[in-house]
């Protein structure tokens, strides 16, 4: 069992690997770029997935998390703290290495948050955030959870949008490149597309090994448990408040890491990231993927961000989500891969024949 959970992201990494190859040799290097800004969409979407799949909660603002993870590091690693240099804190700073001096675009210097540091603390902040809002909005089911986490996405996107540290409308632009180790970092540079597709992607493997890992231990039968009677699992000792949060926190976790990597990988981010059309997309993608299944939801995540990033689907990108959800609802709700078209076709052409008896 264990051999085949290997086998399968060892299949994952080859795919990667492959896909890499074909567009070097088709000279089409430039989707990369966008492959890249997929999978760190997808980690929001895994996380999602695990969440609604496996303990059963449905979520609406994930893309706040998201915005929070990307701004914080964002906000951190553009701000310029010359002005408080003489001060004891910012000397501090300095000699732990939070913080340090870079050149920025006209010449000169600024002493800004290392990157490194900025994530940490965007995580932190994350966990926090996660917990507080997790703590009474996990105590609520079905549509009232939704409304509840929708109404924090909004409060979210309203925060950033309307906050002029935040850059409001217009964002927050010349984030630098986030350096891992010496000689690799996360950055937008085209002649970096390779170096930080395969980065993206490996971080996304990581993720698979730890999800998979985690839904096939006694954590992830509690979670099933959870799943499919959440009273019969509390009556049989699972404590499933305390499980309900940790995969909310977990969740969150992942859509934060997302967000600073792609802030970093853009240069910048946008209100747009915070957006609850956002939030229905990662829905929309996980539904379509299939809510009990990782490897389904990251290949359409991959497939459908790449489209969207592309512009394919042009001004009705949001409708194209929007719809698929409705489709995907109403005619396979295990998601795409478990579609059935002669079942739809029985269920239809019954459903006709009823209409026809009853008129």
């Amino acid at each position: 069992m264990r051999s085949s959970r290997y086998l399968s992201i060892l299949g994952f990494v080859a795919v990667v690997i492959a896909v890499q190859i074909l567009t070097q040799v088709g000279g089409k290097e430039f989707f990369l770029s966008q492959l890249t800004m997929a999978a760190y969409y997808s980690l929001v979407v895994l996380g999602l997935g695990l969440l609604m799949g496996f303990a059963g909660q449905i979520s609406l603002g994930h893309a706040a998390f998201f915005a929070i993870g990307g701004y914080t590091s964002a906000v951190l690693t553009t701000l310029d703290l010359r002005p408080q240099r003489a001060k004891a804190f910012v000397s501090v700073l300095a000699k732990l290495g939070i913080i340090h001096a870079r050149p920025d675009l006209y010449g000169g210097t600024v002493l800004t948050v290392q990157p490194w540091a900025a994530f940490i603390i965007a995580i932190l902040l994350t966990v926090v955030i996660a917990f507080m809002i997790g703590v009474p909005v996990l105590k609520l089911r079905g549509h009232y959870l939704a409304m509840a986490t929708l109404g924090f996405g909004t409060i979210i996107y309203s925060i950033v949008l309307a906050t002029q540290q935040f850059g409001a409308a217009d964002g927050i632009s010349n984030v630098p490149p986030f350096q891992l180790l010496p000689g690799l970092s996360v950055s937008g540079a085209s002649g970096a597309r390779v170096q930080t597709y395969y980065i993206a992607w490996g971080l996304v493997a990581v993720t698979m090994m730890l999800l998979i890992n985690l839904i096939d231990s006694r954590v992830g039968r509690a979670l099933r448990s959870i799943h499919s009677a959440e009273d019969a699992a509390n009556t049989m000792g699972i404590n499933t408040a305390r499980y309900k949060l940790n995969v909310f926190v977990l969740s969150a976790v992942l859509a934060a890491i997302g967000g600073v990597f792609l802030t970093h990988f853009n240069g910048g981010i946008g209100p747009s990231e915070a957006s609850i059309m956002k939030s229905v997309r990662y829905v929309a993608i996980v539904a379509v993927g299939g809510m009990a299944s990782l490897w389904g939801t990251l290949l359409m995540s991959a497939i459908l961000n790449f489209l969207s990033l592309r512009g394919y689907f042009g001004i009705f990108d949001d409708a194209v989500f929007g719809g698929i959800l409705i489709l995907i609802m109403l005619f396979s709700p295990e998601g795409i891969l478990r579609f059935n078209l002669i079942a739809v076709a029985k269920q239809f052409l019954k459903r006709s024949h009823s209409s026809e008896e009853t008129s």
